[in-house]
């Protein structure tokens, strides 16, 4: 087991939850209790790593590897003023100052920008990172404009928008002038005033400062912005700042989709 190069090992909690019905908590259980061998040694080191060729057994039924499933997806609250980068050279705060330098490999699916917060996924995997970012999965955000929805945004809103010039709510450095804004999933108004509007929507994408260059176009400038679903991941109640791993039934929905992406 030692012998293996660490590059090709991983937390034995880990192998455990993404090759069976257990969680990290209940693995780690299971491994101080005594029920988890390794190469038909018991184990109740937390700590040890495990590899592919490492024979691991739960109660002396062997845990089978699955490669595809050996991946790690973190949600992360992320706050307002955080960037989405692995480092910043006016050294602002970056994702990574919160979460930790255990998590300094993991790459963000998607962008929030600075003055945003809310669901970012994260995850150790290329593949499924490349899957989650080029797919059509559902993104709801709630935003704060700074003026009155109009019936003219909300017609845009259900048909779509195709600008040649999108600069306006753009970043500064953005190379990106014209872009084609799909129609909404969906989106729900909770309070028009003459100062602000609250409301929820759905959009497939996000990218690029999707939202704010689409309600920029006319005039409105989102003043608070919270991505609070990706692709069926929410919150879960998690606080600002905080993160955690996906839940047993997510890790199987995402399997699901991204064998369905594998089979397109």
């Amino acid at each position: 087991m030692n012998e293996t190069p660490e590059t090709n090992q991983v937390r034995l909690n880990k192998f455990i939850s993404h090759n069976s019905k257990y969680s990290r908590r209940e693995a780690d259980t299971l491994i101080a209790d005594g029920r988890v061998k390794v190469n038909k040694k018991t184990i109740t080191d937390l700590s040890t790593k495990v590899s592919e060729t490492d024979i691991v057994l739960i109660d002396n039924k062997v845990v089978k590897f699955e490669k595809n499933k050996m991946y790690t997806v973190l949600v992360y609250n992320k706050p307002k003023g955080e960037l989405v980068t692995k480092n910043d050279p006016q050294g602002r705060r970056i994702i990574f100052d919160t979460l930790g330098s255990k998590y300094k490999h993991f790459l963000p699916i998607g962008r929030l920008d600075y003055s945003s917060e809310g669901v970012l996924l994260l995850t150790d995997s290329v593949e499924v990172a490349n899957g989650l970012m080029h797919s059509d999965l559902q993104r709801v955000y709630k935003i704060k404009l700074n003026g009155a929805l109009t019936k003219q945004v909300e017609d845009a809103m259900n048909s779509g928008l195709q600008l040649e010039d999108a600069t306006k709510g753009a970043r500064k450095d953005s190379k990106i002038k014209s872009m084609n804004f799909a129609p909404f999933l969906g989106y729900k108004v909770d309070s028009v005033k003459d100062t602000f509007s609250k409301l929820k929507v759905a959009i497939t994408e996000g990218k690029n400062r999707e939202l704010r260059r689409f309600f920029a176009h006319f005039g409105l400038d989102i003043l608070d912005l919270k991505r609070v679903e990706y692709g069926g991941i929410s919150l879960n109640n998690l606080p600002t700042g905080k993160s955690r791993y996906l839940t047993r039934e997510e890790y199987k929905n995402l399997k699901d989709y991204l064998a369905t992406k594998d089979n397109d």
